[in-house]
């Protein structure tokens, strides 16, 4: 699989994962007792479902995705951590205000870069593969082959089940073909944090987002 090549599954796989479980019916935030990979199976599933039914989110309708991931999304992944994550030491120095405004910034990357690339969901399905955890795990790996034309597609995801209100698993990461989402972003958030700090990471995404939404 060539570079590009890998860089197109990402974009698309990605996609599905933030924008497509948006027709779900259930949120997926009140399934507080479905096992995690019974939950990443019927997920996936109506992603893709949903996808190939809605041409609006296979042409990559921005005023649409954005909404439907404010209203179906962010309840059902915990994008605080993964913001954090990819952040680095930085965070924890970062004000409310700064981290909160990074979350907006990087969540409005992501939707940017990824909803053109839904128009390549076609006939996908999804396997998940058995689970490697213990009862009683906070923290798993639910791991999945996402099959269609070509090579089956890695494609996994990290979740922790988190307390109190809006229980459940909640998502925070996805590995595709070998490469985490929060690994991908960490070393370019890293390269601005060290010529400026926070607020040149800041600047950086706004006007990143500036251009991906004038293009």
């Amino acid at each position: 699989m060539t570079a590009i090549h890998r860089r197109s599954v990402f974009r698309s796989l990605a996609a599905a994962l933030l924008v497509g479980a948006a027709g779900l019916a259930t949120p997926w935030a009140q399934a507080a007792d479905e096992a995690p990979d019974a939950m990443i199976l019927r997920l996936s599933q109506d992603v893709l479902n949903t996808i190939k039914a809605d041409k609006s989110l296979q042409t990559g309708d921005i005023s649409k995705v954005m909404a439907l991931v404010d209203s179906r999304i962010m309840p059902n992944v915990d994008f605080r951590r993964m913001t954090a994550a990819a952040t680095g030491p930085a965070w924890r120095r970062a004000t409310p205000s700064q981290q909160q405004q990074l979350q907006d910034e990087f969540k409005t990357l992501l939707v940017r870069t990824y909803a053109g690339a839904l128009r390549q969901v076609s006939d996908q399905t999804v396997e998940v593969q058995p689970m490697r955890s213990a009862p009683g795990d906070e923290d798993v790996v639910v791991r999945t082959l996402v099959k269609g034309r070509g090579d089956p597609v890695q494609l996994d995801y990290r979740l922790h089940k988190t307390p109190g209100q809006g229980t459940g698993w909640k998502i925070y990461d996805l590995n595709v073909l070998g490469i985490w989402l929060v690994d991908t972003y960490r070393p370019q958030f890293a390269q601005q944090i060290n010529a400026g700090g926070i607020d040149k990471l800041l600047q950086t995404l706004s006007e990143r987002n500036k251009t991906n939404s004038a293009s």
